[in-house]
């Protein structure tokens, strides 16, 4: 399985994808803040979602997944 990891730590506060959404490459997926800056998690290539695995409010860590791909 594939996944989209977070490039930084902090709180998710926007999700911006859903499971079955088709994304370009550079399509932001979730949003976390971080330092006081919100940071978007981005879709490296084009992809579909299969899963989002964090939730609004989340703390999460730079590498964590954040979704799967199908």
């Amino acid at each position: 399985m594939s996944t989209i990891k977070s490039t930084v730590s902090g709180t998710v506060v926007k999700i911006h994808a859903a499971p079955g959404d088709t994304l370009s490459s550079g399509d932001p997926i979730i949003t976390v803040e971080s330092m006081k800056m919100e940071i978007p998690v981005e879709a490296e290539d084009d992809c579909v979602i299969k899963e989002i695995l964090v939730a609004e409010g989340d703390t999460i860590e730079e590498d964590d997944d954040v979704a799967s791909l199908g």
